[in-house]
């Protein structure tokens, strides 16, 4: 089982930061990426920002500059990936999903493909 627990969302201003942080726990074997998608009223989710177990980071183009994705490995069972948004806009405002990719071990020590994704976090940009 592995667990992804999402904290700080929340409504701010336009122009406005937010920190947004996800602690991925449990059974994982190893991490590929983890990162942040959204997904906006009436639209498709989409990848805001992502970063691999190298450390190479990947944005979307309309949050480049202002959101910075960084992780943290408290020990093997625990991960933290937190995006901090900056200069936040009108447009910014959708439900934040975080996601691991990797593996992860069974009952019996089985490795397992891992796509893990928290509830999601209300971010509203409203002036």
């Amino acid at each position: 089982q592995v667990q992804l627990a999402e904290s700080g969302g929340g409504s701010v201003q336009p122009g406005g930061s937010l920190r947004l942080s996800c602690a991925a726990s449990g059974s994982i074997a190893s991490i590929y990426t983890m990162g942040w998608y959204r997904q906006a009223p009436g639209k498709q989710r989409e990848l805001v920002a992502t970063v691999d177990s190298g450390g190479i980071t990947n944005y979307a183009d309309s949050v480049k500059g202002r959101f910075t994705v960084s992780t943290i490995s408290r020990d093997n069972a625990k991960r933290t990936v937190d995006l901090q948004m900056n200069s936040l806009k009108l447009e910014d405002t959708a439900v934040y999903y975080c996601n691991v990719q990797g593996l992860y071990s069974d009952d019996y020590g089985r490795p397992g493909a891992l796509d893990a994704w928290g509830q999601g976090t209300l971010v509203t940009v409203t002036s």
